[in-house]
């Protein structure tokens, strides 16, 4: 009766501290720019990466914003740590991920996250 009653007490400690949570990920390439540079010689320098993200939370389906918002917040939050200010740096490489996780339909965050390389033009 011992062993049942431990063997009980491991399976509902198994299934009460296991996940069942849900996490998805998406990586896609919203980049619709159709500029063309031939690069001839070195007359670049890549300056680094820098991404933005923006999340939002639903509970019981509803609240935050659709996901075009939540792109254009985490593509100017990318856009403000790029510092663009000099005319001759660009945004290449640009990447959108997506990840979805938690305890649909009761609660689930919502993060995108927007990155790209910084390439500065030196002539």
């Amino acid at each position: 009766m011992k062993n049942v009653r431990n063997a009980v007490i491991a399976l509902t400690l198994v299934v009460g501290l296991g996940s069942c949570g849900v996490n998805q990920a998406w990586i896609l390439n919203q980049n619709q720019n159709s500029t063309e540079v031939h690069l001839g010689s070195k007359n670049f320098e890549v300056l680094g990466q820098v991404k933005g993200s923006a999340s939002v939370d639903y509970v019981l389906i509803f609240g935050g914003t659709n996901r075009k918002s939540l792109y254009n917040v985490a593509y100017a939050a990318m856009i403000k740590e790029a510092d663009l200010t000099s005319g001759s740096r660009t945004l290449t490489n640009v990447l959108t991920e997506e990840h979805v996780g938690g305890v649909p339909p009761f609660y689930y965050k919502r993060t995108l996250t927007v990155s790209g390389t910084v390439v500065e033009f030196t002539r």
